[in-house]
């Protein structure tokens, strides 16, 4: 497969460059406002406490990025719990199990427009948990699916092609589309998230200047395109997946 040169001339290098430009395009922006201070000089877990305290949101708890314990103490508004994250730069995340938004050091520690940004994208998740969003409810009911879909995808196509059983292919390719599909709606739940912290920036009050705006909008339209790189990624591979099964056909 990775010497087919249709697989390097429509799937990988399509990936390299669009990922590429993605990450070029992520450190950029966050390169730039992490070093430009918010209007309100709050930092991550203060913003963080200030979302809890002036939003609609019920409160959650606000955690700390495994790698980075004992670098920061979370403040003490709200329930709080120190979470376990993936830990390092750019781990944050919200895990609707402990109801607990765990931050990296960088974005907990700052207080940058773009570490604002970031606790207001996740909040923003926060948000669509509480309000039952459906597009995140069907990510959700993925999650199982989507563990072991690619590495069973995998399988199935390889045996297909071994056993000259087209439709274990196709069966193949069916799995890999639950992956496809999960990765779709990734997007919409992504920037529907930002475009929620947004919003509750405002209405907690934060959002005081130009700059905090033009900051944090940049700062999540640069994530989003991670999540474009990561669906066209996604789609292509299903392409190729199809036209080998047309392939094998003929």
């Amino acid at each position: 497969m990775f010497l087919d040169s249709n697989y390097l001339l429509l799937v990988l290098l399509p990936t390299l460059v669009l990922s590429g430009l993605a990450q070029l395009f992520v450190r950029s922006a966050y390169s730039k406002w992490s070093k430009v201070g918010n209007s309100t000089g709050l930092n991550g877990v203060e913003v963080a406490a200030r979302l809890n305290r002036s939003t609609i949101l019920n409160p959650v708890q606000i955690g700390e990025s495994m790698q980075d314990r004992g670098a920061y103490q979370p403040a003490a508004v709200a329930p709080v719990r120190v979470g376990e994250s993936r830990g390092g730069e750019l781990s944050d995340h919200f895990d609707p199990g402990s109801n607990t938004v765990n931050l990296s050091r960088g974005v907990a520690t700052q207080p940058s427009v773009a570490s604002m940004a970031i606790v207001a994208h996740e909040f923003g998740h926060v948000q669509q948990f509480q309000q039952k969003s459906p597009l995140i409810a069907v990510r959700q009911f993925l999650v199982p699916a989507v563990r072991f879909s690619p590495m069973l995808a995998g399988v199935l196509i390889v045996a297909g092609f071994i056993f000259r059983f087209t439709g274990l292919i196709y069966v193949g390719i069916a799995f890999f589309g639950l992956t496809v599909l999960f990765m779709l709606l990734t997007l919409p739940v992504e920037i529907d998230a930002s475009r929620r912290g947004l919003k509750l920036l405002a209405e907690a009050g934060l959002m005081q200047t130009d700059e905090d705006r033009s900051g944090s909008r940049t700062v999540l339209t640069a994530a989003a395109t991670t999540y474009i790189a990561a669906a066209v990624t996604a789609l292509l591979q299903l392409l190729y997946y199809i036209s080998l099964a047309q392939r094998s056909r003929r």
